[in-house]
């Protein structure tokens, strides 16, 4: 099984996940992308596998793994500050990989109907997204 994990900005996000999934099971193997060097440095400080940084690096990600993970945003153009680019929504967008997205309600993309969870829950309710997804498999 390999999930791939994207964040951007200061990477706090995909390292939770990161951690997160590690967690639950040291097999899994973790690529993390970060959307610039610090996002892509926290992920791999947390215990990723492997890791790169940058759009190709997304497009490239995206079609090699089983379950894509990161903020809402990642499927958004222009979202997290303009570090989403539109080659890189349509990347994660298009891939065959099961995507687990968490609402982030920063940036005007607002996700309605769901709770305001803190991003502790979220990241577990991820990870529940993960388990579920592995054993429908």
């Amino acid at each position: 099984m390999r999930v791939l994990i994207i964040d951007g900005q200061g990477g706090g996000l995909g390292r939770q996940l990161v951690t997160a999934v590690k967690e639950y099971d040291q097999d899994i193997e973790v690529l993390a992308v970060g959307t610039n060097s610090a996002a892509t440095n926290a992920m791999l400080k947390a215990g990723a596998d492997q890791a790169a940084t940058g759009e190709n690096s997304v497009v490239v990600a995206s079609e090699r793994v089983d379950v894509i993970m990161g903020p809402v945003g990642i499927v958004i153009a222009d979202s997290m500050l303009g570090e989403i680019t539109s080659r890189m929504a349509v990347a994660v967008g298009q891939s065959r990989a099961k995507r687990i997205l968490i609402p982030v309600n920063l940036c005007d993309n607002i996700v309605v109907g769901v709770s305001d969870a803190s991003m502790g829950k979220n990241v577990q309710n991820a990870i529940d997204a993960l388990k579920k997804s592995l054993d429908a498999d």
